[in-house]
């Protein structure tokens, strides 16, 4: 495992912005043809079908990742409360039904405490997305849509929930406590580059290169590559191929004591 202090030498994340901003600009070009090769073939798509029916900081946790405990934590926790964590965890769970409720329910509800424009975007969205589903209902039938939309849903769901668990957990993750937490340390050693196929890559938006994204969130999906191959201490963080992304859900929890995340036989050990 590369340390987080070798990859991120003495830097402070302003530099690190330094170093990637002309990798934040974007191109208008390149911005449309992104959208004519996404929206405009899951379009096409669609309508064909309807005609041819055939996926680091331990002290706040929570917030846009995946509910991890610690082995110290798990083991302190009655019975009753590990057996839903257990199933929580679990790949058919959380990549079967983990989706509906990600990427379906849990966006539809306005988070508590939120501000009137986050309360006002989330209503919107509702309001839209209900439009759609009744406009398309009352086009081609509840019955076709439902035939086209819920597979659509299943598969990518599931993909986009297993992207979204191994960007943040494989086995030499980072976490660490708050008062030693480093922000580009979390982007370098715990975000994941996942090493995708040609073809992955481009379905993904170039979703592998998030060690990138996490230094620098206005970079381009398209510049993503450039930006990772074009700088020297990005092209040495660990990566993951697609075997070890897919080998990584059997990982559970976050043993303090090894500094990485182990499977349930292993925090037993």
């Amino acid at each position: 495992m590369v340390s987080p202090d070798a990859l991120a030498g003495s830097d402070s994340p302003r530099s690190w912005r330094g170093v990637l901003d002309a990798y934040a600009e974007p191109r208008l070009g390149r911005s449309v043809l992104d959208l004519a090769t996404s929206v405009v073939p899951y379009l096409a798509l669609l309508v064909a079908m309807t005609f041819a029916p055939t996926a680091g900081d331990l002290d706040r946790r929570g917030v846009g990742d995946v509910a991890t405990l610690t082995v110290t934590e798990y083991r302190a926790l009655p019975a009753r409360r590990q057996i839903p964590y257990r199933l929580f965890r679990n790949p058919l769970v959380m990549f079967g039904l983990g989706w509906l409720f990600v990427l379906v329910l849990k966006p539809r509800f306005v988070p508590r405490g939120a501000r009137r424009r986050v309360r006002n975007s989330v209503l919107a969205t509702n309001l839209m997305l209900a439009l759609i589903m009744a406009a398309l209902c009352l086009t081609i039938g509840w019955r076709a849509y439902l035939l086209v939309q819920w597979p659509v849903f299943f598969v990518s769901g599931a993909i986009g929930v297993w992207l979204f668990y191994v960007q943040h957990q494989f086995e030499d993750t980072y976490w660490q406590a708050h008062a030693e937490w480093r922000y580009d340390h979390a982007a370098l050693a715990g975000s994941s580059y996942l090493k995708l196929p040609g073809a992955l890559r481009f379905f993904t938006g170039n979703i592998g290169f998030h060690h990138v994204h996490h230094l620098c969130v206005g970079i381009p999906n398209y510049n993503l590559q450039a930006a990772h191959q074009g700088t020297d201490r990005l092209r040495a963080v660990p990566q993951l191929t697609l075997q070890q992304g897919l080998r990584a859900t059997r990982l559970k929890l976050w043993d303090e004591r090894r500094g990485r995340l182990v499977t349930f036989r292993e925090a037993r050990a």
